[in-house]
C-alpha cells in the first residue's frame, strides 16, 4: 500500500543506468514509512522516494553506492536513534528492516519495472516476490523467506461538472498525484484556462463514465447539480467497482436523488455507496474547503479499499 508513483516514474526515466533499490521490507511500532516504500538511487547520487521520511535515508545512500560499485545485497535493520552519538535511527521509535539491492538480473530485474508499468497502465495491480535469502526478485512465488510487495493501478478521479468546487478540486488532488478527468458536455464550462493541466471529456457522462471503466483505483464524483448530467454519471459509476463515488447536494436533495436512482433500477446497496452530501463534515465554507473535504473522503476510501485488499 506505499506510494510508489515517483519511483516508477524515475525507474523509466533512468532505465540503462546503473541503480539500486531500497525496500523497506518490515516495519515494527511506530515506522515513518509503511512496507513495501521503495527509494531508488542512480549511480550520479540523484534518488527518488524514501524509506524513512529521512531518518535513515543517508546511510541508504551509501549503502545504495556500494551496492551499485558491486557489493551483494544488503538487508539493514534500523531502530531507535542514540540523537548523542549522533547514530542513525529513527527517533519516532519504530523498527525496519530495510533491502537494498540492485536494479539487475542478480537483483530488481529492470523488466519488472516494464511488468509493473504494463499492469497498471490497464488498471491492474501486480505482485513482486522477493527472496530474503538471495536479494532477488521475480514475479514467482519463493520458497522460504519472501516479501510480496504489491503495486496497484495509479489512483485517478473523474469529476463530472466543471463547476468552480471542481477547478479547486482538480488543482488540490493534482498534488497527490491522483490523475484527473473533468466531464461535461457544456463547452463553455470546459475549457482548458479554466482547468490547466487536466484531461477534459465533452461526452455525456454516462458514457464518459462507461468509456473510463473506473474500477477499485478509481473515484467518480458530481457536482454539476444538474440531474440530467449528475445522475446518469452516478448510474453508469455505481454499475461499477469504483472505489469512491460522491455527490454534491444537502441532505433534502439526496433523498430525492435516492428516489430517482431507485426509479432507474439501481440497488439499496449501490444507493450507499454514494458519499452524500460529498465529502467529510469539516464545516467547509467555500469552494476550495468543499474541495479539500471531498479530497479527504476519497484518500480514505482508496486506503480502505487498499487495506482491505492487502
Amino acid at each position: 500500500m506505499a506510494d510508489n508513483d515517483s519511483v516508477l516514474n524515475a525507474a523509466t526515466q533512468w532505465k540503462g543506468a546503473p541503480l539500486a533499490l531500497a525496500t523497506v521490507v518490515s516495519t515494527w511500532g511506530s515506522a515513518p514509512r509503511p512496507r513495501g516504500s521503495h527509494m531508488l538511487v542512480h549511480a550520479d547520487g540523484r534518488f527518488e522516494g524514501s524509506v524513512s521520511g529521512g531518518c535513515v535515508e543517508s546511510d541508504i545512500l551509501a549503502t545504495a553506492a556500494d551496492v551499485i560499485a558491486g557489493a551483494p545485497f544488503q538487508l539493514k535493520n534500523y531502530g531507535i536513534a542514540d540523537a548523542a552519538a549522533w547514530e542513525v535511527g529513527l527517533p519516532c521509535g519504530g523498527e525496519i528492516s530495510v533491502l537494498v539491492q540492485p536494479v539487475s538480473a542478480e537483483g530488481f530485474d529492470p523488466e519488472l519495472f516494464d511488468r509493473i508499468a504494463e499492469a497498471r497502465d490497464t488498471g491492474k495491480g501486480l505482485a513482486v516476490t522477493t527472496d530474503l535469502a538471495s536479494g532477488q526478485s521475480s514475479l514467482r512465488p519463493q520458497d522460504g523467506a519472501a516479501f510480496v510487495n504489491r503495486y496497484d493501478p495509479p489512483r485517478r478521479l473523474l469529476i463530472v461538472g466543471a463547476v468552480q468546487i471542481a477547478q479547486a478540486l482538480a488543482g488540490l488532488v493534482r498534488e497527490l498525484g491522483i490523475a484527473t478527468t473533468v466531464i461535461d458536455p457544456r463547452a463553455r464550462f470546459l475549457t482548458e484556462e479554466r482547468f490547466p493541466g487536466v484531461t477534459l471529456d465533452d461526452r455525456w457522462p454516462d458514457e464518459a463514465v462507461e468509456a473510463l471503466d473506473p474500477g477499485p483505483a478509481s473515484a467518480v464524483v458530481t457536482l454539476s447539480h444538474d440531474t440530467k448530467i449528475d445522475d446518469p454519471a452516478l448510474i453508469a459509476a455505481l454499475a461499477r467497482p469504483t472505489a469512491y463515488v460522491g455527490a454534491l447536494g444537502s441532505r433534502r436533495s439526496h433523498a430525492a436523488r435516492r428516489e430517482r436512482l431507485a426509479a432507474a433500477g439501481v440497488s439499496e446497496a449501490d444507493l450507499d455507496r454514494i458519499d452524500a452530501p460529498v465529502g467529510l463534515d469539516i464545516g467547509a465554507v467555500g469552494p476550495a474547503e468543499i474541495a479539500l473535504s471531498i479530497a479527504a473522503a476519497m484518500v480514505g476510501a482508496f486506503n480502505a479499499g487498499e487495506r482491505k485488499r492487502g
